[in-house]
């Protein structure tokens, strides 16, 4: 991993029913204690920044591994869902190519195996599988 400095700052107002807003070079959000939890719920709670975390890091592995191998991408999105219970903390993500209508079968299997390599390069996903935070990747591809 190549050495990165960042920096993020938040400022809170309110005690726990209130919230804050964090600032980084690119990233400007209000966060919140969780309704549930006895917060505002006036913005992104911290597991929700953990889940966006892993899923920018996925997506934006899942581009560049795409754009090297020159496939006929017309989207890529992805959707991820957090399950917490006594049992751990689980993501699932559930990315999604198209590729334009004429794209051979050795660029459709060249797609899914991009899917696969996203999940074992996003530096962010291995960390967490690291800390025992399971990693489910259910992707599929499509032709548009």
């Amino acid at each position: 991993m190549a050495d990165m400095n960042t920096n993020v700052n938040i400022v809170w107002h309110g005690g726990a029913t209130g919230n804050g807003m964090l600032k980084a070079e690119y990233l400007h959000t209000k966060v919140a204690i969780p309704t549930s939890l006895g917060g505002s719920g006036h913005g992104a709670d911290p597991k929700e920044l953990l889940v966006s975390s892993a899923a920018t890091c996925f997506i934006a592995t899942l581009t560049y591994m795409l754009e090297s191998r020159k496939l006929p991408v017309v989207e890529h999105t992805i959707n991820s869902e957090v399950m917490i219970s006594k049992d751990g903390f689980n993501i699932i993500h559930y990315p999604q190519i198209i590729l334009s209508a004429d794209a051979t079968e050795a660029q459709i299997q060249s797609a899914q195996r991009a899917i696969d390599g996203a999940d074992k390069g996003c530096e962010v996903g291995n960390l967490l599988k690291k800390a025992g935070v399971t990693i489910e990747v259910q992707g599929k591809v499509f032709l548009k």
